[in-house]
């Protein structure tokens, strides 16, 4: 690719897993294009150690749950504006968002009825097949492609005329199974004997705020039942000062870490995760950590999802593997009695850490893709529909689709 022809990609997500997802991306296309990359957007700490300058704090965005989201409208309304007169401005080749649903599509959206036609590329399938399924029809009006993560998504999004494919998970390629317990226990004077658990309380501001009590408790609970430990908690930048606070109270003296190398060194030294529902149980499926999952949400957004939701698990390890692996406290079940008989009976039941480890393992050989990397497979993708497009090929936008009906 030459100069002339640099390739200028804006990309767009409202939360951290898709702000990690998006670092490894824009490495991926840099990689592919021999440098010949330019990038705009919104993102987090991975996007912008990879050159990215956010035009939006992510913290502004980093919302989940139906009341969650209410108090924060005004705001996100205002960067969705924003957003799109950027992309507008800027005349990106192609326009990637990553995730968070609630407002990238609303960026999609207002991009085509102002009747833009460049290509619009989704990463991340949303849980169509766990509720409103009707999503993947509105999502076929917009995009021009979805990239899945699940082997399970595609189905769901062709049959309503959506191109799609699937690329594989990059936790694949996260390093969550290359950690070093032994290097983290002699950073932070660790002996072997010191047991160790590993908390995370989410990601999200308001996630550490309801989750991060709640297991604090489960901690204090479980110490009397199994003796005293140790608590590392891996957290990101933007809920950093949050999460300090939070935890400052907890059993165990936290260790609190925040780059990726610490986090999974932590994984490898510990005997035990409590980990907030997300895309971090595959990063522990990956190191091999058995794992307590809990999870809460506003009182009101939990008593919508009880009537929409149509599978019983939410876990992606669950969900992959067809059963209940990992035991899943959520809602009124999320209590700290609870979650510390949980994680007592897991941390002695050597026939229970067994069973995670090998299923754990099915895990990952479901998500494996073969042939190059999940990001490297995404970046291909990208660049097969920005050349469809500039040598004027068969790939149609969205508006075409629509307006061709």
């Amino acid at each position: 690719m030459t100069e002339s022809r640099t390739l200028f990609i804006f990309f767009v997500t409202g939360e951290p897993s898709g702000d990690a997802l998006g670092g490894r991306l824009i490495a991926a296309l840099r990689q592919r294009t021999g440098g010949h990359l330019r990038i705009a957007g919104i993102g987090g700490e991975c996007m912008q150690e990879e050159g990215l300058k956010s035009i939006v704090p992510l913290d502004d965005l980093a919302v989940m749950g139906v009341a969650e989201v209410l108090p924060r409208a005004p705001v996100i309304l205002r960067r969705v504006r924003e957003t799109v007169a950027a992309i507008r401005e800027l005349r990106p080749d192609a326009v990637v968002t990553i995730d968070s649903s609630g407002f990238s599509w609303r960026i999609a959206h207002r991009l085509r009825r102002c009747g833009e036609t460049m290509p619009l590329i989704h990463y991340v399938a949303p849980m169509v097949w766990a509720w409103r399924a009707g999503r993947a029809r509105r999502m076929a009006r917009w995009y021009d492609h979805l990239m899945t993560l699940l082997p399970f998504e595609p189905p769901y999004f062709e049959r309503v005329g959506l191109s799609c494919c699937y690329v594989g998970h990059p936790v694949l390629e996260s390093g969550a199974d290359r950690g070093n317990g032994g290097r983290f226990r002699a950073t932070h004077g660790l002996t072997e004997d010191d047991l160790l658990i590993t908390a995370l309380p989410g990601s999200r501001g308001a996630e550490v705020t309801r989750l991060a009590p709640i297991f604090g408790d489960a901690l204090n609970r479980l110490e009397s039942l199994i003796g005293r430990f140790r608590v590392v908690v891996p957290t990101v930048e933007t809920v950093a000062a949050r999460v300090a606070d939070a935890v400052s109270g907890w059993s165990g003296t936290p260790i609190i870490v925040q780059r990726s190398e610490e986090k999974y060194d932590a994984f490898a030294a510990s005997c035990a995760a409590l980990a907030a529902s997300g895309s971090v149980a595959l990063e522990l499926a990956l190191a091999k950590l058995p794992m307590v999952v809990g999870y809460r949400l506003n009182p009101l957004t939990e008593k919508f999802l009880e009537r929409v939701l149509q599978v019983r698990e939410v876990n992606l390890v669950n969900l992959l593997l067809g059963k209940p692996l990992v035991c899943e406290l959520l809602g009124p079940n999320c209590t700290p009695d609870s979650l510390a008989a949980a994680m007592a009976d897991l941390m002695r039941d050597e026939r229970v850490r067994a069973a995670h480890r090998q299923g754990y393992d099915e895990v990952r050989r479901r998500l494996e893709a073969g042939g190059a990397s999940p990001s490297l497979r995404a970046a291909d993708q990208v660049l097969k529909i920005v050349a469809a497009r500039r040598c004027g090929g068969p790939a149609l936008t969205a508006v075409s689709r629509r307006n061709s009906r």
